[in-house]
């Protein structure tokens, strides 16, 4: 395999290859579970885990695995991170945080940004630049999600981290309904649009 930049790898999920604003995968989860930073940060935090540690198993079972039944190897493997997951953050958040992701994180299992690297990254490479993939998206994704949350938060309650922004501000109620979910990632994807046709233009 070719020798290729440690850091391109990783930070191509963070801007160039965001899973969320630039790939455009993972949008259920996106403008569900980001009605505050608080959701938006835990389930950041369960996506890196599980593709991280799904991505270095599957990078390190690629040739063991017959290509015809890939797909549900690939979803096994990334159930049994997405338990673990699951078990830990109920072991460990608040309460009020798992209510709130409720059925999203069980349905890590079919986020369609972890079965693309798996498919399209770990199941081709090693098991360093898998891992260093994982990691990267699942940053990538988590920032994206936390964006998202801010503004919706900010917003929506008036507050970040629970903390008030300003005691005069009232609250648009929209923001932290689906339809504020839908605009706030409309208007976030028009904008990171725009900034990549204006690097292109500076070419």
């Amino acid at each position: 395999m070719e020798k290729r930049s440690i850091k391109k790898e990783f930070t191509k999920g963070i801007w160039a290859k965001n899973p969320l604003f630039v790939v455009l995968l993972g949008l259920c989860p996106a403008l569900a579970a980001t009605t505050c930073i608080k959701n938006g940060l835990a389930m950041g935090v369960a996506v890196i885990f599980v593709m991280t540690l799904s991505n270095v198993i599957i990078s390190s079972l690629r040739n063991q695995i017959p290509r015809a039944i890939r797909i549900p190897c690939f979803i096994l493997i990334i159930a049994s991170f997405v338990t673990i997951a699951e078990l830990l953050m109920k072991a460990y958040l608040p309460p009020g945080i798992n209510e709130s992701l409720g059925i999203f994180i069980p349905l890590i299992v079919v986020n369609c940004v972890i079965m693309y690297r798996a498919e399209d990254f770990a199941s081709k490479n090693n098991i360093f630049y898998s891992a260093i993939d994982g990691a990267g998206m699942g940053i990538g994704f988590t920032l994206a999600l936390i964006i998202l949350s801010a503004i919706r938060e900010a917003l929506g309650e008036g507050t970040i981290f629970d903390i008030k922004i300003a005691a005069s501000y009232q609250p648009a109620v929209i923001f932290i309904m689906a339809p504020g979910a839908f605009l706030t990632l409309g208007l976030l994807l028009a904008f990171f649009n725009w900034q990549r046709l204006r690097k292109k233009e500076r070419l």
